[in-house]
This record gives structure tokens, C-alpha cells and sequence, in this order.
């Protein structure tokens, strides 16, 4: 019998994984590779990327599980707010200027400035709400998040704005994968206070790209890690759990004394078929937004527009954000070296729309768009590579808040994991997982008590 199984390879998994390595333990994922939506691929001094780009740092589960595997991260250098709209790019400036520097008609500037005013307004107070307070639990902190502006949708908290002040809005709110009629009004108000950098936030970049942390971990699991193993069913019994998979197509199972559950919420209520009703009725309710992005390397020679943007914001296109991926070079080379890599990312409607096309088709939307924001980049691109998650990321819609306590209660065997857990995205995947493994390590120290007190009343 195994101590652990953990089902599910992606970063909350893994965190569970690296945690419970001294354990008996058995990873099964169901894919060909681990990872899920963190993928990079190294192509010399830069990286392809196509999933998780920034990671929380300093004092938080992601800063742990960084120092602790050893694997390098640094601020993202370049400016996280540019803005490509209506003909005119800008990379540096205050983001409040942006109205005026933009074309754009006066009754958008003038719509801009009043539901800006009113955002900057509710983002104040987030960040008051999503600071830690002395002694609470990190699930009570959640629901307080989550109870924040819960009752109704974003686009209701704006209203009726003009087309243009809302094309401003979407990018940040959409990064969801939700549109913002679908988003809660506290969640889009926390996207805003996360790309400001109120009170913290994402601003950490993993060196050689963000696959160099996943692959860490995988390669501490050795023979303990399964690809190619799909999970059918999890079932109680009285002190153990089996799992039954099939692992390239053969049925096996595995009994264990504990199974963290580190898969999306719509396969954890397929698969877990005796957890408690309120618990699966929970999960069944979770709602995923899709996403579909492209990574570019380049091979240009000689500074670039683009050279000092992390990020650009661009409304009215097929996708809602251009990433620099090799910002992290540019910050710290003496002499610009040639090439870039640039990754594109497309959330909620704009996904569903691309969804629909083969790959060569969204690889020439996106580069006609990219030459649009950044004149002459396509013609310098040697690799393109389209990567699909019809099931991208859980995001909180309203109503959202009342799931919270039955999917955080413990008390199971079967212990759950994964980023539809909270509101901070990498971040609540990893705390959910360390979190997972601990109450695994604690299960299974109380089930050595028992059998040694069972054995030394036998002598």
C-alpha cells in the first residue's frame, strides 16, 4: 500500500509531490508530459512560452517552493503596462495618462477617467481586503476575497461605458478567461489591483523559463512519476483509498493511504465518485474559461520597439496581451543580442473564436496582428507554435463565494488541490498543494500511532 497517491501532474500536484517526496508516493498524470498549463521550452538563451509567465515571490507558497527546489527566479524587468489601441503603441507612462495619449473620441476619454476613478476606488479597498491578518487561516482569508463584490458582474459594477473605454477595460479583466459580463465585480477589481502591483502580486520571472521548476520537480520523483495514467475512479474504503487507472491503455489500480486530488474541478467530481454530495456538487459547479496562446522566436538584430515592454495590452485584437519572454534577457545583457520570443495569449470569447480554426489559421491571425502592434516583427519570426486549453483557468463569477466551504473542508482521504481553490491563480495552486501534502503528512503520521499503539497493546 502507497502512503500517497497524487493524481494530476500540473503545479499544484507537483507541490504536493516535492513536499511528500520522502513518503511512499505515486504520481499519476494523464497527460504525455507534466506541467499542464506551466510549458516552456529552452531555445537557447531565450524560451518559448505558452502557459503560467509570472509567479508570485517573497514571502508566499511560490517563494517557498522556488528557494526550496533551488530553481531561480527574478523581477521581471521592462514595463508590465504597455498599451497597443486604435493605431498608436505606448510602452512607458503612467497607465492614468494612457486616455490622453491614445486617439480615441472624448466621450471615451471622459468615460475612461470616471470609471477609472471609480475602479481605482474599489481597488483601494481590495487591497485591504486580501492582506493577511494575524492568526486567520489562509482558507478564511479566501472567503473573505471571494466574498468581495461577489453579488454581480463586473460589467454591471462599470455599467454602460462607451466602446472604447471598455475595449480599455478588457484586456486586464479578461485574463480570466472570463468576458467581463461573466467575471465577478470583486474578481475584475483584483485583476486591476494585480497588474498594478497593489499590495504585491506576480512579478516574479523563472530564469530559463517556468517548465525549468516543473521539470525540477518531476526529475526528484523518479520512477514514482506516471505519464500516460488517466484516472477512471477514486474510492473510500475504511482507512484507504483505491485508485483505479489505466496507465497507456492497461487497467491497473492502487490502494493508498491518502490521495491528494490535483486535477481540474470538472475531473475531481468525475473521478471521486463517494466524496461527500455537497463536496461533488461543488465541483460540478466550477466554471473554466478557455484559452489559446502562440509562442514566436525571432531573429532580428539591432534595439527594437518592443525591447523595454514585458507586457502590452491590446485591445480590438485577436488576442488580449503581447508577452515579452525575452524581457529577461534584455534586462541584463551589455550589448542587444540578436532574436527575440514573444508570446501572445487569447482568454474567454477570443479563445472560443480562434478554437475554431486549425493551427496555420491562428498562427497567420496572430502575426498580421502582431506586424499591426509591432511593425515588423512577423517578418523576422523563424518558429511559431500554437498551444490549445479549451479548459484554461477557473474564474470567479458571481455567486462563486458560496462553493468555498464545502470545497475547503477537510476531513477525507482524498484531499484537494488545484488553482479553482482560490483566487491567486499559480500562487492558490501551489499553497493548495503544500497545503494538500501536509494534511497528508499528518494523516499518515496519526495512522503509524494507531498501528503502533495496536501492536505494543498486542504484545
Amino acid at each position: 500500500m502507497k502512503d500517497v497517491v497524487i493524481v494530476g501532474g500540473g503545479i499544484a500536484g507537483l507541490s504536493a509531490a516535492w513536499r511528500l517526496r520522502h513518503w511512499d508516493t505515486l504520481l499519476l498524470e494523464s497527460e504525455s508530459r507534466i506541467g499542464g498549463r506551466i510549458r516552456s521550452e529552452r531555445r537557447g538563451q531565450y524560451f518559448l512560452n505558452w502557459g503560467g509567465h509570472v509567479y508570485a515571490g517573497g514571502n508566499s507558497a511560490t517563494g517557498w517552493l522556488l528557494n526550496n527546489t533551488g530553481v531561480e527566479a527574478i523581477d521581471v524587468p521592462g514595463s508590465l503596462s504597455g498599451l497597443s489601441m486604435n493605431g498608436k503603441t505606448i510602452i512607458k507612462g503612467r497607465v492614468e495618462t494612457y486616455p490622453f495619449r491614445i486617439p480615441m473620441p472624448l466621450s471615451a476619454r471622459v468615460g475612461m477617467v470616471r470609471t477609472g476613478a471609480k475602479v481605482a476606488l474599489s481597488v483601494a479597498r481590495y487591497a485591504r481586503i486580501v492582506g493577511r491578518r494575524p492568526g486567520e487561516s489562509e482558507a478564511t482569508r479566501q472567503q473573505r476575497i471571494y466574498d468581495f463584490r461577489n453579488e454581480r458582474s463586473f460589467k454591471d459594477f462599470i455599467g454602460d461605458v462607451p466602446a472604447d473605454t471598455q475595449a480599455l477595460f478588457e484586456p486586464t479583466v479578461t485574463r480570466s478567461a472570463a468576458d467581463i459580463d461573466q467575471l465577478s465585480a470583486g474578481a475584475g477589481i483584483g485583476y486591476f489591483s494585480l497588474v498594478w502591483g497593489i499590495g504585491g502580486g506576480l512579478t516574479q520571472s523563472i530564469v530559463g523559463g517556468p517548465s525549468t521548476l516543473t521539470e525540477t520537480i518531476a526529475a526528484s520523483l523518479g520512477e514514482s512519476l506516471r505519464l500516460n495514467s488517466a484516472v477512471d475512479e477514486i474510492v473510500h474504503k475504511k482507512d484507504s483509498v483505491v485508485v483505479r487507472y489505466r496507465e497507456n491503455g492497461v487497467e491497473q489500480e492502487v490502494e493508498a493511504r491518502t490521495v491528494v486530488l490535483a486535477t481540474p474541478a470538472t475531473v475531481a467530481h468525475r473521478v471521486a465518485v463517494d466524496l461527500d454530495k455537497d463536496v461533488r456538487e461543488a465541483l460540478s459547479k466550477v466554471v473554466y474559461g478557455p484559452y489559446v496562446s502562440a509562442a514566436f522566436l525571432s531573429n532580428e538584430t539591432g534595439r527594437q520597439q518592443w525591447d523595454d515592454a514585458y507586457a502590452i495590452a491590446t485591445p480590438k485584437r485577436s488576442f488580449n496581451v503581447a508577452l515579452n519572454m525575452s524581457n529577461i534577457v534584455r534586462g541584463h545583457e551589455r550589448e542587444r543580442q540578436p532574436g527575440s520570443s514573444l508570446m501572445t495569449f487569447s482568454p474567454g470569447t477570443l479563445a472560443r473564436n480562434l478554437l475554431e480554426h486549425d493551427d496555420e489559421t491562428i498562427r497567420r491571425t496572430y502575426l498580421d496582428d502582431l506586424d499591426q502592434v509591432l511593425p515588423g516583427f512577423a517578418g523576422h519570426v523563424v518558429e511559431a507554435h500554437v498551444q490549445r486549453f479549451p479548459t484554461g483557468a477557473p474564474y470567479c463569477f458571481p455567486g462563486r463565494a458560496k462553493l468555498q466551504p464545502a470545497l475547503t473542508r477537510r476531513g477525507s482521504r482524498v484531499l484537494l488541490a488545484g488553482d479553482y481553490l482560490g483566487t491567486l491563480y499559480t500562487e492558490t495552486a501551489i499553497s493548495s498543494g503544500l497545503s494538500a501534502a501536509h494534511e497528508a503528512r499528518s494523516i499518515l503520521a496519526t495512522d503509524r500511532q494507531t498501528a503502533h499503539h495496536a501492536l505494543a497493546g498486542a504484545l
